[in-house]
Parts: structure tokens; C-alpha cells; sequence
């Protein structure tokens, strides 16, 4: 697999060209010395030393050399005594980089982990972290999934970034046997009716357990701002709490997130100043750009993750590369409360006003029995902490004030928790939030199915129906 550098044909070439090697030389002595001694004893120190001054691919499992080790172990080492390298303390280094830039992070991870870390590229902002590694004028290498379902756009990116920047991108593909079975089983659309999970491990989590099993760090572009649901308390470094690296088993992978503080307008702004390569898709009005059938762009005041599996609420918005972001709901209190001692959470409500009116489980359940209402009912189903539902709070407010004296009442459920299964089921629930039209003369609520929010579109709905 080629591997990727910076520009610097210096450094490139005394890598890429390095001829070290680590085997004795035989030499024919007579039948009782098989093989001269070394000039610098093989201790296990100098194995190791050896071992990192190879530059490995991405997927490379690393090698035991079998006829070295039975060498190094008739060789009297000298008595040196050494200290235990004492384990990092990354929650302590992510405090102490929290007001440094991505440039003073990305700088300090390339010299710590030198050539066993990677930038993980995605073909969207990530050329932000490419660029940051380029400005340091040391060595980086670049790796990407390619899930075989992206974006033409995507591609063109990746032949751009390399040409821009000198450098071989190493991708990761996903097993071919594996995608076959998922499409014979199941068809091409299946995550449209299960849930995207299963593509997403199958052609995208798995090839990244395997890039990362060659390397002790890598770099992801991951920003606080980016998921309502699950990217909020992201920090600086950490010790992955989902992969494992090159030494195995857990602590054995470092993860940097060098811009999770940083605002998504300021990584543009970043880009635009640097006048680097970016997906042409950004103008069609995409922003968090995945693969082709799971995105979609965006409407102004929506939020970037709302074009990532729109189908699916809040918290379910990520492939599984970051699945240690997703929090255990009944400890959290679905991400956005404070937990109490007996249990229970509090999470800040949202429309509230007097012209909503709050409806329980048994209010819904009478809404679906009657069949000739007094007055049509406009309802959203809704989860306080969903940032999509906080997005439109404004616009549905203004809207239940517009209708106030018109004769159409209007509600809210909160369709999350205990509730959820319920709504699903009885009430078109698939992501927060749903708006759902009850007319007069029907029992059968009608969808609000457009992704405009605002309180024109909204409006133009209910004068439709009503």
C-alpha cells in the first residue's frame, strides 16, 4: 500500500528509501559458528528501536522475525537499568491543549507518534487536518474508507488532495464477500428500513478496525458543533474507547480530535484562506457529506447532521467510527439533563407557551380515535434535547400564535423514552421532529413530510388541510 508524506523530498526520500536491515549476516565458519556476532548487542531495546524505524502500510499485521529471537536470546546483554516508561496521561494533556490551535495539536501528535499515526480522511472538511499537518513540515500519513457507495465528488476530492499535496492517499476497502451477502440478503437500500448500522459496520467499521490495528494514534476531524447527539463532549485526545492499535487490547490506541473546539464556519474560513482543494458538493448545499444514498443536502437553518441519515432521530447519527461519543440514555438523560441521586432526570422543555397545548399519552390516543373532531389539531413530536427540535422551537411558536384564532388547535407530544415505541408505531415517528396534521373529518393524522421548517411552509401546510 503506498504510503503518504509531506512534500518535503528530503525527508520523503530518507524514508521511503531506507534499506536498514535488521537480519545477521550468515557467514560459513566452520560447523560451531553459524553466524558473527553483531557490532550493537540485539537487545530487546534495540529490536524495538529497529522495529520503528520501518515505515509500515496501514493494514500491515505486524511480524514476528523468527530468526532473530533465537540469535538475541544467546546474547549476554549488557546490565543496564532502565526506568518503566510511565503511561501517559491524556485526559491531563487534553486540559492543557485546550486553548492551543489545531496547528499546535496536530503538531504535537505527529511528534509523539511520528509514523504510526494517521489523519483519518473522509473527503469533506477533513482536508482541513491534511493541510494542518502539511504546515508543520513534518512527515504525515493519510488514510480513507472507501465504502464503494460515495459521492463521484468524493472521488474527484481524493485525486485533487493527492496531486495538491504530493501524497498517496492509503485507502481501506471493505470485504467484498461480506457487502455480497448484505445485498444478496437484504437488497442495495436495505438501512432505509433497519437502520444504517449494518452497512456501516460491514463497509465501513470493519475496514477501519483493521487500518488501525497498524498504528498506536490517529487523527480524526471531529468538532464538538457537529452532532446535537453524540459529538458534544468530545475532547482533545483521548484514549480510544472503541478501537485497539498496534500493541492491542484496550489503551492501545490514541485518538486526536485537534479541532473539536473549533466552529465549523472557522474550519472554512481556514479552508477558503488556503485556498485548498474541498468537495464540489459543499456549493450544492451539502455539508456533512458520508456516502451517496445515506446524504443529502441541506436546507438554510438546518443543521449539517440533519443531511446524515435523516431518517433516523438525533442519536443515532453516527456510522459507528465514533461509537464511544453515544452515551447510555438512562445515565445521561438522553444527553441533555442533569441525573439526580434517586435516578431521575431533568431536561429543559421546550414550546412552551400558552397557545401549545402539552398533550399526554391518553390526549394522543383520543386524537387517533375520533373521527369527526371540532377543530383540526396541528401536533409535533418532539425530544427536548433533539437540536433539531430546538432549531425550529422559534418557528413553531410564531406559528401557534398565527394560529391562534383560527380554529386549529395546537399540540406538542414528547415522543422519546417510554414513548418512542408508541409513537413509531401509531404515529409515523422516524425523526425528530415529526409534524403530524389531524383533520377534521378523519382520524388518519396526515405527515408533514418537507424539510422547511420555517412558519410560511408550515403555514402553507395547515391552509391546505385545514
Amino acid at each position: 500500500m503506498a504510503l503518504a508524506f509531506t512534500a518535503s523530498t528530503a525527508i520523503h526520500g530518507s524514508l521511503s528509501s531506507s534499506s536498514y536491515d535488521p537480519q545477521p549476516k550468515v557467514s560459513v565458519i566452520g560447523t560451531t559458528q553459524p553466524m558473527d556476532r553483531p557490532q550493537i548487542p540485539l537487545t530487546a531495546v534495540n529490536l524495538s528501536r529497529i522495529r520503528r524505524l520501518a515505515v509500515k502500510s496501514l493494514n500491515a499485521e505486524p511480524k514476528r522475525n523468527e530468526s532473530i529471537v533465537p540469535l538475541a536470546a544467546t546474547i549476554v546483554a549488557p546490565e543496564v537499568e532502565e526506568k518503566a516508561e510511565e503511561a501517559e496521561d491524556y485526559e491531563k494533556l487534553a486540559e492543557e491543549l485546550t486553548n492551543a490551535s489545531p496547528l499546535e495539536i496536530i503538531d504535537k501528535a505527529l511528534e509523539k507518534f511520528g509514523n504510526d499515526i494517521a489523519i483519518a480522511f473522509s473527503g469533506a472538511e477533513d482536508v482541513a487536518l491534511i493541510e494542518y499537518a502539511h504546515l508543520t513540515g513534518r512527515p504525515f500519513r493519510v488514510f480513507s474508507l472507501d465504502t464503494g457507495r460515495l459521492n463521484p465528488e468524493t472521488y474527484q476530492l481524493f485525486d485533487a488532495v493527492e496531486k495538491h499535496y504530493g501524497i498517496r492517499i492509503e485507502y481501506m476497502f471493505p470485504d467484498a464477500v461480506e457487502v455480497q451477502a448484505l445485498v444478496r440478503n437484504k437488497g442495495l437500500f436495505s438501512f432505509y428500513e433497519d437502520g444504517h448500522q449494518e452497512c456501516c459496520r460491514i463497509r465501513k467499521v470493519r475496514p477501519l478496525r483493521r487500518a488501525l490495528k497498524g498504528l498506536r494514534a490517529w487523527i480524526t476531524g471531529q468538532r464538538k458543533d457537529q452532532s446535537p447527539g453524540t459529538r458534544s463532549e468530545i475532547p482533545i485526545v483521548q484514549v480510544d474507547p472503541s478501537f485497539e492499535g498496534l500493541d492491542g487490547g484496550a489503551g492501545s490506541l490514541v485518538k486526536w480530535n485537534p479541532v473539536a473546539n473549533v466552529d465549523g464556519k472557522d474550519i472554512w474560513n481556514f479552508l477558503r484562506a488556503m485556498n485548498v482543494p474541498v468537495n464540489s458538493l459543499h456549493s450544492q448545499g451539502y455539508v456533512s457529506i458520508g456516502c451517496e444514498p445515506c446524504t443529502r443536502a441541506v436546507l438554510p437553518g438546518q443543521h449539517e447532521r440533519e443531511g446524515r441519515w435523516w431518517w433516523e432521530d438525533a442519536k443515532a447519527k453516527e456510522c459507528g467510527l465514533h461509537k464511544g461519543n453515544i452515551k447510555d440514555e438512562s445515565l445521561n438523560g438522553n444527553g441533555n439533563g442533569a441525573v439526580h441521586a434517586n435516578g431521575t432526570t431533568t431536561v429543559a422543555d421546550i414550546f412552551d407557551t400558552k397557545d401549545i397545548v402539552s398533550l399526554s399519552r391518553p390526549g394522543v390516543e383520543n386524537l387517533l380515535k375520533l373521527e369527526n373532531r371540532r377543530e383540526p389539531w396541528l401536533v409535533v413530536l418532539y425530544a427536548p434535547w433533539c437540536r433539531f427540535c430546538q432549531a425550529m422551537e422559534g418557528s413553531y411558536v410564531e406559528l401557534a400564535d398565527k394560529l391562534a384564532s383560527s380554529g386549529v388547535k395546537v399540540g406538542k407530544f414528547r415522543a422519546d423514552g417510554e414513548q418512542k415505541a408508541f409513537a413509531q408505531q401509531e404515529l409515523q415517528l422516524g425523526s425528530f421532529p415529526t409534524i403530524l396534521f389531524f383533520p377534521r373529518h378523519s382520524s388518519q393524522p396526515i405527515k408533514y413530510v418537507s424539510e422547511k421548517r420555517d412558519v410560511d411552509s408550515l403555514l402553507a401546510f395547515v391552509n391546505a388541510l385545514r
